[in-house]
C-alpha cells in the first residue's frame, strides 16, 4: 500500500476486545475486525490503528504481554470451518454447555472467553492431528521450522504455565522448571511413556500459532483489498513473567523495573503523583542484545510487519532513556507512604532514576540520544518498507522529537497538549511526519471531558476538563467559552474538521471519540479489574443499520473528503 506521508490519511484507533458481532463469543476478534475495516472504509477512512495483538496474561493488558511473539489466541475468529479442522458437530457440542448471551452482554468475561477458546482450538488440534493430510502437516512442520527460534521455547513455557494452572511466574515453579536450561532438560528426561503427551501438548501450542499467523496474515489481505492499512502496536517492554523473559535472560536486566516518572497532574492515582508509573518491566541489558546484533528486537519487527502494514512504537522515549524502579509493582503500596529518607533505607539507598542516564548535562543527553538512535536504526533497518511511529508523549526531552524526525519515524500530535509559549500551537503549523489524535487507549474520551466540564462550576481549580475542552475548541477554531456551545452541533463537527484538516500525515480518531461515547478502555497507573474489559454497546452490524449514526458518519465522510484524506 502507498503510505507515503505525502498523502495523508485518516483512521480510527480501536481495541480489538471491544468490538462486537452479532454471532461473536464474548470478545471482539477477527470476524469483528473484518467487518469493522468494511465499515470505515465506506465511512472513508483508510487505517485502522490496532492496540498490542500479544498473547496476555492474567492482567488481560495489551501492554504486559507473556510473549512478544505469540498471537492472543482469543483474537482468532471461530466458527464451523474456522479453523478448517473445527467441525460443525464439535463448535455446537463446546456450545451447548455455554450461556451465550450472558458471554457477549456487558464486559469482556476473560476466563470463560479464554476457556472456551482453548476448548474450539483443541477440538480443531485434535481434527487436525488424527485426519490432516499431508500437505496441511507439511505446512505446519514449515511454520514450526520457520519461527523455531521462538516458538518450541514458547510452546515449552506455554505449557508449564498450564501446568502451573495459569500462573506465568517461573520463579515460583517448581526448581526443575525455573529456568529454560532447567526445562529443557526436564523435558529431555522424561520418562519414554510420558514424551508422546508431552509432544502433542507443545504440537498444541504450536498449532494455535500456526491458525493466528494464517488468520492475520488473511484479515491484512482482506484490509488491503478494501484500502485499508493496519498499523499495529508494539509495547517498549514485556512482562517480566513472559517466555521472553525466561527463554532469554541474559538480555534483560531483572532488578530494576521500567515505567514512567511521577506526573503531578495525574489525579487518577496518587503513587503515579509521588513516585511515577512503575510498569514492573524488566529493563534490557543492551550490550548483551548488541552482541547478537539485537536479534530479539528483529524478530519482534519481522513478525509485527508481516500481519501490518505500520506500526507504532509504545513510549519511544524508553530507546533514549527509561525510568526506573528498584522495586516490583506488587510493592507499590508499601512505598506510596514513605518520604525519600525512608525510601533510600527500604531500598538499600537505589531510588527512583533514569537508566542509562539522566538528562542532567549535555553530556548525558548526547549519550541518551545516541543510544537512543542506536536502537531504533535497528528498528527502522528491519521494518523495511512498513512506515513507523512513535509514540512519544508525557515527559518529553527536547532532543527525542528532533531525533526521531531524522530517523523517519513519525510522532504523536495531541492538539490540547501543543503549546508554545502558553498559546495553542496551530495544527497548519505540525510537521507533515506526524500523527495527530485528541486521545489514545489511556485518555479520556471526549465526550466524558464534556459531561465533567459541567459537572462543577467553571471557577473550580480542579476543573481540568474544562481547561482540556478550551484548549480543543481554541485549535478547532471555536470559542473558549464553551457553555455557549452544544456538543453535537457545535462542538462535535469543529473538532472533527480540524483534527483532519490540519497537516499531519495521519489523523487518528479513538472508536469512543467517533461514535461520540463517554466510556474508556483503561485508566494508566491502575489495575481495576475494569481495565481492558470494556465493549462498544452495539455490534458493528447495527451500528451501520443505525439512523442516527449514519448520519454521524455521512458527516465525518464529508469532513474527511474536504480534507482530501480521502
Amino acid at each position: 500500500m502507498n503510505l507515503s506521508p505525502e498523502k495523508k490519511i485518516a483512521g480510527v484507533l480501536v481495541p480489538l476486545f471491544a468490538l462486537r458481532r452479532e454471532d461473536d463469543l464474548g470478545i471482539g476478534d477477527l470476524g469483528a475486525l473484518r467487518e469493522f475495516i468494511d465499515w470505515i472504509a465506506e465511512i472513508g477512512f483508510t487505517l485502522v490503528q490496532l492496540l498490542p495483538i500479544n498473547e496476555t496474561g492474567a492482567d488481560n493488558s495489551p501492554y504486559n504481554a507473556i510473549s512478544s511473539m505469540a498471537i492472543e489466541p482469543t483474537t482468532l475468529h471461530l466458527a464451523p470451518g474456522s479453523p478448517e479442522d473445527l467441525t460443525h458437530n464439535d463448535f455446537a457440542r463446546s456450545l451447548s454447555e455455554i450461556d451465550l448471551a450472558g458471554l457477549r452482554r456487558g464486559r469482556v468475561k476473560y476466563r470463560q472467553v479464554k476457556k472456551l477458546k482453548q476448548r474450539l482450538l483443541e477440538k480443531a488440534f485434535a481434527t487436525f492431528s488424527d485426519r490432516a493430510d499431508e500437505k496441511r502437516q507439511s505446512e505446519f512442520e514449515r511454520f514450526c521450522e520457520e519461527e523455531s527460534s521462538w516458538l518450541r521455547d514458547y510452546a515449552l513455557f506455554r505449557m508449564l504455565v498450564e501446568d502451573q494452572n495459569g500462573n506465568a511466574a517461573w520463579d515460583q515453579w517448581p526448581s526443575q522448571h525455573q529456568t529454560i536450561e532447567s526445562a529443557r532438560n526436564w523435558l529431555r528426561d522424561l520418562p519414554q511413556e510420558k514424551q508422546p503427551a508431552v509432544t502433542r501438548r507443545l504440537n498444541f501450542f504450536c498449532y494455535v500459532q500456526w491458525i493466528a499467523h494464517q488468520q492475520w496474515r488473511d484479515l491484512k489481505a482482506h484490509a488491503e483489498q478494501s484500502g485499508v492499512a493496519l498499523m499495529g502496536d508494539i509495547p517498549f517492554g514485556v512482562s517480566y513473567y513472559s517466555a521472553d523473559v525466561f527463554s532469554r535472560p541474559d538480555e534483560f536486566l531483572l532488578d530494576w523495573f521500567g515505567g514512567a516518572p511521577p506526573e503531578p497532574h495525574f489525579k487518577d492515582d496518587a503513587f503515579t503523583q509521588k513516585w511515577g508509573q512503575n510498569w514492573g518491566i524488566p529493563l534490557y541489558r543492551w550490550s548483551a542484545m548488541r552482541s547478537n546484533n539485537f536479534q530479539w528486537w528483529r524478530e519482534r519487527v519481522r513478525g509485527t510487519r508481516r500481519i501490518f502494514h505500520l506500526f507504532r512504537i509504545d513510549h519511544v522515549q524508553g530507546f533514549y532513556r527509561v525510568y526506573a524502579f528498584p522495586w516490583r509493582p506488587q510493592r507499590n503500596k508499601e512505598f506510596l507512604p514513605l518520604d525519600q529518607h525512608q525510601m533510600l533505607e527500604q531500598t538499600g539507598g537505589r531510588a527512583p532514576h533514569f537508566v542509562p542516564c539522566d538528562d542532567d548535562t549535555p553530556e548525558h543527553r548526547e549519550a541518551n540520544k545516541r543510544e537512543g538512535e542506536e536502537y531504533l536504526s535497528v528498528i527502522m533497518d528491519e521494518a523495511g518498507a512498513a512506515r513507523v511511529a512513535g509514540e512519544d508523549l508525557g515527559v518529553v526531552p527536547d532532543y527525542v522529537r528532533p531525533s526521531l524526525r531524522s530517523l523517519g519515524i513519525a510522532g504523536f500530535k495531541i492538539p490540547q497538549w501543543e503549546m508554545r509559549d502558553g498559546m495553542i500551537i496551530p495544527g497548519d503549523t505540525y510537521d507533515r511526519l506526524s500523527v495527530a489524535t485528541y486521545a489514545t487507549h489511556d485518555h479520556e474520551p471526549i465526550r466524558a471531558l464534556w459531561e465533567n466540564a459541567f459537572e462543577r462550576p467553571a471557577s473550580d481549580p480542579e476543573q481540568q476538563a474544562r481547561a482540556t475542552l478550551e484548549k480543543i475548541a481554541i485549535f478547532a477554531g471555536l470559542n473558549s467559552k464553551i457553555d455557549q456551545l452544544d456538543y453535537e452541533k457545535d462542538f462535535y463537527p469543529a473538532v472533527m474538521d480540524a483534527l483532519f484538516r490540519y497537516n499531519s500525515w495521519i489523523a487518528v480518531v479513538m472508536i469512543t471519540d467517533l461514535l461520540a461515547r463517554k466510556y474508556r478502555f483503561n485508566v494508566p497507573g491502575t489495575k481495576a479489574d475494569l481495565n481492558w474489559t470494556r465493549r462498544i454497546q452495539r455490534s458493528i452490524a447495527k451500528l451501520r443499520s443505525s439512523r442516527k449514526e449514519r448520519k454521524r458518519m455521512q458527516l465525518i465522510d464529508g469532513l474527511l473528503r474536504k480534507a482530501g484524506r480521502v
